[in-house]
């Protein structure tokens, strides 16, 4: 039977970064300039306000929040009553916003970056990945990245696997004990399809969020898809598989056109269903 989503929860600009931790999903909402949290019930709460526009969220192992601020190109510490403070600046290494972040059992969090002005219609450009280590500082790991998005670590530590938004794949690396990668390699191409969220299984397949086409797919490594769930009209932005038992996956989807995002308009919303297979611990 095919696999359908309901709404849980609604009434957001653009929802970005879902992450689960203390039996809620946490959430960005980028245009909103707002972090949530939000119970399997569907009730949300404000967490922090960020002016810059969050993004990617990390938890350290201390339980800490650091959630990517867009615009000025920094990571945030928020600490639980809502106050940010700066955790690392980004900006002499990256060439436009920075968006999704993944972070490992160690406290290490890569950051990706768009690489160019998209918003403004800038000529695209590449971008490459940051590695922020867990006492705060900086290093590019990876360079000529296409958009790069999603991010997921395997269980194991060993390797890190990137969505490419605009070169339509998903590559791996290798990941050394401190942090850096090596050994670049294509995980899957996927077409005419744009992977922006990827989020992991228990069996090493990654749920796709396609944001041009609309679907979030299963895929297994060399590119097949097992399962694909389309949310027709609406944009598929970004997933995470968790829950009590692991295997809800919740969905953030987005309708409306590219140039009504920064309006302020509530065209996005959490959307679940349940899956067979249950998520790993990344993003």
């Amino acid at each position: 039977m095919a696999l359908t989503f309901e709404t849980l929860a609604e009434d957001f600009v653009f929802l970005e970064g879902p992450r689960w931790h203390k039996g809620c999903l946490w959430v960005s909402d980028m245009w909103g300039h707002t972090i949530y949290s939000i119970t399997e019930e569907g009730e949300s709460t404000r967490v922090a306000e960020l002016p810059n526009r969050p993004s990617g969220l990390a938890f350290l192992p201390s339980g800490e929040l650091i959630a990517v601020s867009m615009a000025d190109r920094k990571l945030m510490r928020v600490a639980e009553n809502g106050v940010l403070s700066e955790y690392a600046d980004l900006s002499t290494l990256v060439s436009a916003d920075i968006n999704d972040c993944v972070s490992d059992k160690d406290g290490n969090i890569y950051v990706g970056n768009f690489g160019y002005d998209l918003m403004a219609g800038a000529d695209p450009a590449l971008a490459n990945l940051i590695l922020v280590t867990p006492d705060a500082r900086t290093q590019v790991v990876a360079e000529n990245m296409n958009f790069p998005n999603g991010m997921v670590i395997t269980d194991d530590g060993s390797t890190l696997i990137c969505a490419e938004t605009f070169g339509n794949v998903l590559t791996a690396f290798d990941r050394s004990a401190d942090g850096t990668l090596s050994n670049r390699r294509l995980w899957a191409e996927l077409g005419d399809r744009t992977p922006d969220g990827i989020c992991l299984d228990s069996e090493g397949a990654i749920w796709v969020s396609c944001f041009m086409s609309g679907e979030f797919i299963r895929l297994v490594e060399g590119g097949a898809v097992s399962e694909c769930i389309k949310v027709p009209g609406k944009r598929a932005v970004a997933c995470k598989l968790a829950g009590v038992d692991g295997r809800t996956l919740f969905a953030l989807t987005y309708e409306g056109e590219m140039d009504e995002i920064g309006s302020g308009a509530k065209n996005a919303r959490i959307e679940i269903c349940q899956v067979e297979v249950p998520g790993a611990t990344s993003p």
